[in-house]
């Protein structure tokens, strides 16, 4: 099967060197894939099995880069023998990116030589335990390459600046003010002031500037020049033709014996400046990541023997039994055991309400405990967890190359070339043709050219933006698994949907109970529920839900009919529960009923009737009912053009009923599991790029035949490998979001390359000279070095914006107009409340009816808090949503749907 390795490589600084460093790698033998993200600064290497690390390291330093390896010393407690360091030796040995092992049992150290990129510390310490010994922790860092690196950029920039300020004012003061330039003529001679410009200059090139010598040669070495070779060849020719002018001005034309010392030095300070500016850009596009491991606790209140435990999150094994108490993040995903509480999930689903918890259900490590003690057991720890697992889908997203960015490596790989021919060329045609004093214009305008063009923007412009978006997209709770599906997701022509679970719930609910004259509802639910007690059918299930907080009668004499329905005897009466057919078979006609059952399984439902001794007493409709936001979900894509299908193995009836109700004009019915893929191909053969969202569960082929797989599901339950693209939510409305996100990054791509090719495209002849005979102006080198620096930070600036991206409003599905006839409208009050009182008089002006509920009722208050996460008063409930806050707040959310359908004689 091969590996892979992940490698972090120090020293690249535009998009040749990333067409360099691949190249170099992908000629090893045994190599067989190898990707390098300029923005990450990592090389992710596929090898065959039996490749060794030492030949993919070498390469990487011939190519002239520096592999980054370190090297760790880590305590361990419990060795006792020479076969005790055999074993973690060969433990440690085993795991990916470990080079070297070192085990002392002297001083019972273990010193690793290991790619930090591509194991870190703590799996380290992890296999140490395994291995069944104790490693001894310390705090680790990081971000220490990072901080060096800044470090490195920050003493080096000092230095510039300070030895630079004091050589432009001696170089460049005497043209500004001329007072000083006649002190200084008094003070020394004007020979003596250029020695002075050179010993200021010479650090400032050759020491503060060295990275870019080292990097030029390197480049220039293996043939493939860089941004490096560009600075490395203009601040030489401004410095060796300004030490040349100074010791032998005699070989000079007259009056061309200029020096640019001045030029050399602000050109390696501005430079400087902007690497530093981009390091620290390049921080803020990775700090998703950072943020996402932020959120794993680091302590866990652990049961052991009866007593709470403080241990560190990585000493917990599955199955310990975890305390979490009110305020406190989830340790690990888990079960809970005992207890009830509101868990804050945002970080996974990137809802703000809480969900209740309780016994069975699961949470999620890094989640919030809003209130109540939970007691959890551990099923998930380490890097099973869905927050690790979501760490490395972002990281991997990051590290991918869309397609957009294949025609950007191309350009770059002869961009470098291209611009040193076209200098060669601005030099030649202003030697020939220019103005005297030639030399001094044709010297100037070549070497402007050099440094005004820009490779880095161009290796800058995707995974920038790739990792921002996917950063970002992670907390909105979309996962993109691939930078190639933001790219994909954006492009996409049709969306297929598979129905049961995706566009609607995936379970059946009870929808309609219709009770004959003389019934009342929760009697005739009470006893219809009391009698599918001991059935396990779907309808039963839907109807036990229904009835849950009622009281039930006892039955007996419970009977089961096998495609019919059930009978007891509930509360002393006899009950019968089923089909159309088993009331026939019991001798009762339901031809009374006819119309109102034609009319519910024309909308897709599937009704069952209600017979109490002998007599219909009500029917009851049951169907799979549409997620909320399904429907505007769907609207939503199609008002952006896109050809929406959805894909069922239902029968063609309730298909198109489904269909109707969410707004779906084409519904492909009856269909396999195995053949949706079959159905996805034939969208695609009719030339349009295809996205399949599916919950995962038995939509593996479709997902991976669709151009874009999009997985819907839950955060605890959702299949992370499944799709390109992992939505944590269970709604539609999520699609809408991810799409608009992938469309945003595309476009700030795009503006990425415009700013890289079109800067460069606008700027060179600038640089060159081309407007100098109509506008008298060229541009010098020291402004060109600014302008280079300048187009890669407005690229990183640009990807940065991606951060404050804001998804589409999408209304729920009860935005829809209130009507004065509407009585859907819940309220829940609280006697004495002042808002209370006020929101009630609104509604009733505007002729909305409403029922109240009294939230002082401590059972009222449970109600309101288990279903919508609050119990202060007001709340009004209208279509599943609840809005909460004061009179102006509530008036403010709906008075808009008033306006959107006022009713005849009411004042919006």
């Amino acid at each position: 099967m091969g590996r892979i390795w992940v490698l972090g490589i120090e020293g690249m600084t535009c998009a040749s060197c990333v067409t360099r460093v691949e190249r170099a790698l992908e000629r090893l033998p045994g190599v067989e894939e190898a990707s390098v993200n300029l923005a990450t600064e990592r090389a992710t290497v596929r090898v065959a099995d039996g490749v060794t690390i030492e030949p993919v390291l070498e390469a990487v330093r011939e190519a002239g880069y520096t592999p980054r390896v370190e090297t760790v010393e880590i305590g361990i407690e419990g060795m006792s023998c020479a076969s005790c360091v055999t074993r973690i030796e060969r433990t440690l040995a085993g795991l990916d990116g470990v080079l070297e092992v070192s085990v002392n049992l002297a001083t019972e150290k273990v010193a690793v030589r290991y790619l930090p990129d591509a194991v870190s510390r703590a799996r380290l310490e992890a296999a140490i335990r395994e291995a069944g010994y104790t490693p001894r922790t310390e705090e680790s860092s990081e971000e220490k390459t990072v901080d060096t690196t800044l470090a490195g950029f920050v003493r080096d920039l000092r230095l510039a600046a300070a030895l630079t300020l004091p050589l432009v004012l001696v170089s460049m003061g005497p043209l500004v003010w001329p007072a000083l330039g006649g002190w200084m003529e008094a003070w020394a001679p004007r020979s003596a002031w250029r020695w002075l410009e050179l010993l200021l200059a010479t650090p400032v090139v050759f020491y503060a500037g060295r990275r870019f010598f080292r990097g030029g040669v390197a480049e220039l070495r293996h043939g493939s020049p860089g941004m490096n070779t560009l600075v490395m060849f203009g601040t030489s020719a401004a410095y060796f033709y300004s030490v040349l002018a100074l010791l032998a001005p005699g070989l000079f034309p007259e009056g061309t014996a200029h020096t640019y010392f001045e030029a050399a030095a602000v050109i390696v300070t501005l430079i400087l400046l902007g690497k530093y500016l981009e390091a620290v850009a390049k921080g803020r596009t990775s700090e998703a990541v950072r943020k996402l491991l932020e959120l794993g606790a680091k302590q866990a209140r652990v049961v052991r023997n009866g007593q709470e435990v403080e241990l560190s999150i990585s000493a917990v094994v599955p199955g310990d039994l975890i305390r979490v108490r009110p305020g406190e993040r989830v340790p690990t995903d888990g079960e809970v055991i005992e207890g009830e509480g509101y868990v804050d999930e945002s970080m996974l689903t990137g809802e703000p309400v809480p969900v209740r918890k309780g016994p069975g259900d699961e949470v999620v490590g890094g989640t919030v405990n809003q209130n109540g003690s939970l007691l959890i057991r551990a099923t998930r720890v380490g890097s099973d967890t869905v927050l690790a697992q979501i760490v490395r889908m972002v990281e991997e997203a990051q590290q991918s190359k869309p397609p957009v960015q294949e025609l950007a490596d191309r350009i770059a790989a002869v961009f470098v070339p291209v611009v040193l021919a076209i200098s060669v060329l601005t030099f030649v045609v202003w030697m020939l043709v220019g103005p005297e004093p030639r030399l001094n214009y044709a010297f100037v305008a070549a070497v402007s050219v050099l440094l005004i063009a820009c490779p880095c923007a161009m290796g800058l412009a995707t995974p920038t933006a790739i990792m921002v978006a996917s950063g970002r997209g992670a907390r909105e709770g979309v996962l993109f698994r691939k930078g190639v599906a933001i790219e994909g997701l954006a492009r996409v022509q049709a969306v297929v949907l598979d129905k049961t679970g995706t566009v609607t719930k995936g379970r059946p609910e009870l929808t309609d109970l219709l009770p004959a004259p003389g019934w009342d509802e929760r009697e005739l639910l009470a006893l219809a529920a009391a009698v599918e007690q001991r059935s396990e059918h779907p309808i039963a299930r839907a109807v036990r839900e229904r009835a849950e907080g009622l009281a039930l009668p006892e039955i007996h004499d419970f009977e089961a009919v096998p495609g019919f329905g059930a009978r007891a005897r509930a509360g002393g009466r006899e009950v019968a529960v089923g089909a159309a057919r088993y009331m026939r078979r019991l001798g009762l006609s339901v031809e009374v009923f006819a119309s109102e059952q034609a009319r519910l399984e024309e909308a897709g439902r599937t009704v069952v009737y209600v017979a109490v001794d002998g007599a219909i007493a009500g029917q009851m409709a049951v169907s799979d009912p549409p997620k909320p936001g399904s429907r505007v979900a769907v609207s939503a894509l199609r008002v952006e053009g896109l050809h929406v299908v959805m894909l069922t193995g239902d029968a063609e009836r309730t298909a198109r009923a489904v269909a109707k109700e969410v707004g779906i004009d084409e519904v492909v019915s009856e269909v396999l599991p195995a053949d949706k893929a079959e159905a996805v191909r034939a969208l695609q053969a009719r030339g349009l790029r295809v996205a399949f969202v599916g919950d995962g569960i038995n939509d593996a082929p479709a997902l991976a035949q669709a151009d874009v797989g999009v997985a819907i599901g839950t955060g605890t339950d959702i299949a992370v490998e499944a799709g390109d693209v992992v939505l944590m939510q269970g709604d539609l409305r999520a699609v809408v979001r991810a799409r608009a996100l992938a469309k945003k990054t595309l476009s700030t791509i795009y503006w990425n390359f415009f700013w890289a090719f079109g800067y460069n495209t606008a700027l060179i002849p600038v640089a060159a000279g081309v407007f100098y005979p109509f506008t008298g102006l060229l541009l010098q080198p020291a402004l060109a070095a600014g302008a280079m620096s300048l187009s890669s930070l407005l690229v990183l600036g640009n990807s940065l914006r991606l951060r404050y991206f804001q998804p589409p409003a999408l209304p729920d599905e009860a935005e829809a107009p209130l009507s004065q006839t509407q009585a859907g409208v819940l309220l829940y009050t609280s006697p004495g409340c002042p808002d209370c009182a006020a929101v009630k008089a609104w509604l009733e002006a505007h002729g909305v009816s409403y029922a109240e509920r009294d939230l002082s009722r401590p059972e009222v208050a449970e109600e309101a808090l288990r279903r919508y996460g609050v119990r202060v008063a007001p709340i009004v409930v209208f279509g599943g949503r609840a809005y909460w806050g004061t009179f102006d707040v509530l008036r403010g959310a709906l008075a808009p749907r008033l306006a959107a359908a006022p009713p005849a004689g009411v004042e919006g």
